[in-house]
Protein backbone atom coordinates (compact mmCIF):
# COMPACT_ATOMS: atom_id res chain seq x y z
CA UNK A 1 0.00 0.00 0.00
CA UNK A 2 1.48 3.54 -0.77
CA UNK A 3 1.66 6.15 1.69
CA UNK A 4 -0.56 8.13 0.19
CA UNK A 5 -3.23 5.94 0.27
CA UNK A 6 -3.66 6.35 4.07
CA UNK A 7 -5.94 8.97 4.96
CA UNK A 8 -4.65 12.91 5.97
CA UNK A 9 -1.14 13.74 7.42
CA UNK A 10 1.37 14.20 9.85
CA UNK A 11 -0.05 17.35 12.12
CA UNK A 12 -3.43 18.44 12.08
CA UNK A 13 -4.04 22.58 12.57
CA UNK A 14 -6.48 23.54 14.91
CA UNK A 15 -7.66 27.48 14.80
CA UNK A 16 -8.91 29.13 17.55
CA UNK A 17 -11.22 32.23 17.22
CA UNK A 18 -8.49 34.62 18.43
CA UNK A 19 -6.41 33.26 15.63
CA UNK A 20 -3.41 30.87 17.50
CA UNK A 21 -3.45 27.37 16.65
CA UNK A 22 -2.97 24.00 18.11
CA UNK A 23 -0.83 21.47 16.41
CA UNK A 24 -2.22 18.17 16.69
CA UNK A 25 0.51 15.42 15.61
CA UNK A 26 -1.79 12.33 14.13
CA UNK A 27 -0.43 8.83 14.26
CA UNK A 28 1.91 8.77 11.32
CA UNK A 29 4.13 11.64 13.42
CA UNK A 30 5.18 9.36 15.87
CA UNK A 31 8.84 8.85 16.31
CA UNK A 32 10.80 5.82 16.57
CA UNK A 33 11.78 5.79 19.76
CA UNK A 34 9.32 6.53 22.16
CA UNK A 35 5.13 6.11 21.07
CA UNK A 36 4.51 9.46 22.91
CA UNK A 37 7.26 11.74 21.16
CA UNK A 38 6.83 12.81 17.54
CA UNK A 39 9.62 12.54 14.75
CA UNK A 40 10.85 15.56 14.19
CA UNK A 41 10.31 16.17 10.76
CA UNK A 42 6.67 17.17 10.49
CA UNK A 43 7.41 19.57 13.96
CA UNK A 44 10.54 21.01 11.87
CA UNK A 45 8.41 21.71 9.00
CA UNK A 46 5.46 23.60 11.12
CA UNK A 47 8.37 25.58 12.26
CA UNK A 48 9.79 26.46 8.76
CA UNK A 49 5.71 27.43 8.36
CA UNK A 50 5.26 29.98 11.04
CA UNK A 51 8.99 31.61 10.34
CA UNK A 52 7.87 31.81 6.28
CA UNK A 53 4.49 33.31 7.66
CA UNK A 54 5.87 35.70 9.92
CA UNK A 55 8.29 36.76 6.70
CA UNK A 56 6.04 36.53 4.05
CA UNK A 57 7.71 38.60 1.32
CA UNK A 58 11.47 37.05 1.95
CA UNK A 59 12.51 33.56 1.02
CA UNK A 60 13.68 31.49 4.10
CA UNK A 61 17.46 30.03 3.36
CA UNK A 62 18.17 28.75 6.44
CA UNK A 63 16.24 27.10 9.61
CA UNK A 64 18.11 26.10 12.50
CA UNK A 65 16.30 24.02 15.56
CA UNK A 66 18.08 23.15 18.79
CA UNK A 67 15.40 20.45 20.00
CA UNK A 68 15.86 20.33 23.52
CA UNK A 69 13.36 17.96 25.23
CA UNK A 70 11.01 15.10 22.88
CA UNK A 71 8.01 16.47 21.05
CA UNK A 72 5.23 15.37 22.39
CA UNK A 73 2.23 13.65 20.41
CA UNK A 74 -0.16 15.42 22.72
CA UNK A 75 0.56 18.24 20.91
CA UNK A 76 2.09 21.65 20.53
CA UNK A 77 1.95 25.61 19.76
CA UNK A 78 4.51 27.33 17.60
CA UNK A 79 4.89 31.23 17.54
CA UNK A 80 7.23 33.23 15.55
CA UNK A 81 8.61 36.41 15.91
CA UNK A 82 11.20 38.52 13.94
CA UNK A 83 13.92 39.42 15.42
CA UNK A 84 16.01 41.15 12.42
CA UNK A 85 13.01 42.83 10.30
CA UNK A 86 14.99 43.95 6.86
CA UNK A 87 14.02 44.35 2.77
CA UNK A 88 16.93 42.09 2.24
CA UNK A 89 18.23 40.08 4.94
CA UNK A 90 16.28 39.46 7.81
CA UNK A 91 15.94 36.72 11.06
CA UNK A 92 13.10 35.57 13.13
CA UNK A 93 13.04 33.62 16.30
CA UNK A 94 10.39 30.61 16.27
CA UNK A 95 9.17 28.48 19.81
CA UNK A 96 7.20 25.09 19.90
CA UNK A 97 5.89 24.78 23.36
CA UNK A 98 3.53 22.16 24.57
CA UNK A 99 0.15 22.44 25.44
CA UNK A 100 1.51 23.38 28.84
CA UNK A 101 3.60 26.06 27.71
CA UNK A 102 7.21 24.26 28.49
CA UNK A 103 9.27 25.52 25.87
CA UNK A 104 10.37 22.13 23.44
CA UNK A 105 12.63 23.61 20.68
CA UNK A 106 13.61 26.37 19.24
CA UNK A 107 14.54 27.62 15.58
CA UNK A 108 16.31 30.47 14.33
CA UNK A 109 15.30 31.30 10.71
CA UNK A 110 17.70 33.47 7.88
CA UNK A 111 15.56 35.05 5.09
CA UNK A 112 16.47 36.51 1.89
CA UNK A 113 15.54 38.65 -0.67
CA UNK A 114 15.30 36.86 -4.29
CA UNK A 115 15.69 38.93 -7.49
CA UNK A 116 14.00 37.54 -10.77
CA UNK A 117 16.68 35.50 -12.83
CA UNK A 118 19.51 36.84 -14.12
CA UNK A 119 21.05 35.07 -17.38
CA UNK A 120 24.69 33.17 -17.56
CA UNK A 121 24.86 33.17 -13.62
CA UNK A 122 27.64 30.35 -13.48
CA UNK A 123 27.38 27.43 -10.67
CA UNK A 124 28.37 24.12 -10.08
CA UNK A 125 27.44 21.05 -11.14
CA UNK A 126 26.51 17.81 -8.90
CA UNK A 127 25.84 14.74 -10.91
CA UNK A 128 22.73 12.40 -9.23
CA UNK A 129 20.71 9.91 -10.20
CA UNK A 130 17.24 10.36 -11.72
CA UNK A 131 14.18 9.38 -9.52
CA UNK A 132 13.27 7.61 -12.52
CA UNK A 133 16.40 5.02 -12.22
CA UNK A 134 16.20 4.38 -8.64
CA UNK A 135 13.53 1.79 -7.29
CA UNK A 136 11.19 1.03 -4.54
CA UNK A 137 12.13 -0.47 -1.47
CA UNK A 138 11.37 -0.25 2.47
CA UNK A 139 12.44 3.05 4.43
CA UNK A 140 15.40 3.09 6.02
CA UNK A 141 15.20 0.14 9.03
CA UNK A 142 12.08 -0.98 9.59
CA UNK A 143 12.32 -2.12 13.37
CA UNK A 144 11.60 0.94 15.77
CA UNK A 145 11.04 0.89 19.46
CA UNK A 146 7.52 0.11 20.16
CA UNK A 147 4.68 -1.32 18.14
CA UNK A 148 2.24 1.70 17.32
CA UNK A 149 1.66 3.52 13.92
CA UNK A 150 4.19 6.01 13.29
CA UNK A 151 6.00 8.22 10.44
CA UNK A 152 7.78 5.03 8.80
CA UNK A 153 4.27 4.11 7.69
CA UNK A 154 3.58 7.27 5.86
CA UNK A 155 7.03 7.58 3.71
CA UNK A 156 7.89 5.61 0.28
CA UNK A 157 11.66 5.39 -0.67
CA UNK A 158 13.40 4.05 -3.53
CA UNK A 159 17.00 3.65 -3.90
CA UNK A 160 19.35 4.36 -6.42
CA UNK A 161 21.03 1.36 -8.43
CA UNK A 162 23.57 -0.40 -6.02
CA UNK A 163 22.05 1.60 -2.75
CA UNK A 164 20.02 -0.25 -0.22
CA UNK A 165 18.88 0.24 3.42
CA UNK A 166 21.60 -1.36 4.49
CA UNK A 167 24.41 0.65 7.13
CA UNK A 168 26.81 3.57 6.47
CA UNK A 169 26.40 6.35 3.91
CA UNK A 170 23.38 6.00 1.74
CA UNK A 171 21.60 8.33 -0.92
CA UNK A 172 17.64 7.62 -0.83
CA UNK A 173 14.76 9.06 -2.77
CA UNK A 174 11.79 9.87 -0.24
CA UNK A 175 8.43 11.38 -0.29
CA UNK A 176 5.56 11.50 2.23
CA UNK A 177 2.07 12.07 2.98
CA UNK A 178 1.00 15.62 3.11
CA UNK A 179 2.39 17.74 6.19
CA UNK A 180 -0.87 18.85 7.36
CA UNK A 181 -3.90 17.59 7.08
CA UNK A 182 -5.87 20.71 6.33
CA UNK A 183 -3.07 23.31 5.21
CA UNK A 184 -0.95 23.42 1.76
CA UNK A 185 2.86 23.54 2.34
CA UNK A 186 5.73 24.99 0.60
CA UNK A 187 8.89 22.79 -0.81
CA UNK A 188 10.71 24.12 2.23
CA UNK A 189 8.17 22.44 4.51
CA UNK A 190 7.56 19.10 2.28
CA UNK A 191 11.38 18.92 2.49
CA UNK A 192 11.94 19.02 5.99
CA UNK A 193 10.66 15.25 7.42
CA UNK A 194 13.88 14.10 4.73
CA UNK A 195 16.20 16.57 6.10
CA UNK A 196 15.44 15.19 9.49
CA UNK A 197 16.23 11.83 8.58
CA UNK A 198 20.31 11.93 7.28
CA UNK A 199 20.68 10.07 11.14
CA UNK A 200 18.78 7.08 10.19
CA UNK A 201 19.64 7.01 6.19
CA UNK A 202 23.25 6.84 6.97
CA UNK A 203 23.32 5.27 10.38
CA UNK A 204 26.43 3.24 11.16
CA UNK A 205 24.31 0.62 13.28
CA UNK A 206 20.79 -0.46 14.03
CA UNK A 207 18.17 0.93 16.55
CA UNK A 208 18.26 -1.91 18.04
CA UNK A 209 22.12 -1.83 18.81
CA UNK A 210 22.37 2.02 19.05
CA UNK A 211 21.13 5.10 19.64
CA UNK A 212 21.57 7.86 17.40
CA UNK A 213 19.10 10.64 18.71
CA UNK A 214 19.78 13.93 16.84
CA UNK A 215 19.66 17.24 19.13
CA UNK A 216 19.48 19.63 16.26
CA UNK A 217 18.63 20.31 12.89
CA UNK A 218 20.19 23.11 10.60
CA UNK A 219 18.69 22.90 7.27
CA UNK A 220 20.23 25.87 4.05
CA UNK A 221 18.59 26.03 1.18
CA UNK A 222 20.11 27.62 -1.92
CA UNK A 223 16.46 27.60 -3.96
CA UNK A 224 13.07 26.38 -3.44
CA UNK A 225 12.60 22.90 -3.30
CA UNK A 226 9.61 21.31 -6.20
CA UNK A 227 7.24 18.59 -6.39
CA UNK A 228 7.22 15.58 -4.02
CA UNK A 229 9.93 13.72 -4.05
CA UNK A 230 13.32 14.49 -2.50
CA UNK A 231 16.65 12.56 -2.57
CA UNK A 232 18.85 12.79 1.01
CA UNK A 233 22.84 11.20 -0.27
CA UNK A 234 24.17 11.33 3.65
CA UNK A 235 26.82 10.47 5.89
CA UNK A 236 27.12 10.15 9.87
CA UNK A 237 30.13 10.14 11.76
CA UNK A 238 30.34 8.69 15.08
CA UNK A 239 32.60 8.90 17.55
CA UNK A 240 33.50 6.50 20.86
CA UNK A 241 33.04 9.71 23.04
CA UNK A 242 29.13 9.55 22.03
CA UNK A 243 28.70 12.42 19.89
CA UNK A 244 28.13 11.89 16.46
CA UNK A 245 26.91 14.26 13.31
CA UNK A 246 25.20 13.77 9.91
CA UNK A 247 25.74 15.57 6.55
CA UNK A 248 23.36 15.38 4.29
CA UNK A 249 23.11 16.96 0.65
CA UNK A 250 19.56 17.47 -0.41
CA UNK A 251 17.88 17.58 -4.04
CA UNK A 252 14.69 17.48 -5.90
CA UNK A 253 14.11 15.89 -9.16
CA UNK A 254 15.64 19.28 -11.20
CA UNK A 255 18.54 18.94 -8.98
CA UNK A 256 20.72 19.86 -5.40
CA UNK A 257 18.85 22.49 -3.18
CA UNK A 258 20.75 22.42 -0.27
CA UNK A 259 22.20 20.65 3.09
CA UNK A 260 21.17 19.68 6.29
CA UNK A 261 23.26 18.67 9.30
CA UNK A 262 22.45 17.49 12.61
CA UNK A 263 24.03 17.01 16.37
CA UNK A 264 24.31 13.36 17.33
CA UNK A 265 23.94 11.01 20.78
CA UNK A 266 25.51 8.13 20.34
CA UNK A 267 24.94 5.74 23.06
CA UNK A 268 24.38 1.68 23.13
CA UNK A 269 20.26 0.70 23.18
Amino acid sequence: MSCFDLPGGFIDIETHDDGSETLRPTALCRGPWDPDSCHAGPPTAALARAAERALPDLQLVRLTTEIMKPIPMAGFTVTAEVSKPGRTVATCVIELRDLNGMLIATSHSAHLASRPPAPDIPTSSISTVPLAESTAGPFVFEVVRHDSLGFINGVETRYPEHEDNNVGPTSIWLRTVPIFTNAPSSGFQRICPLADCGNAISRNGEPREFGFLNTDLSIHLHREPLGDWFRSDAISLWNANGIGMSDALLFDEHGAVGRAVQSLIISPA
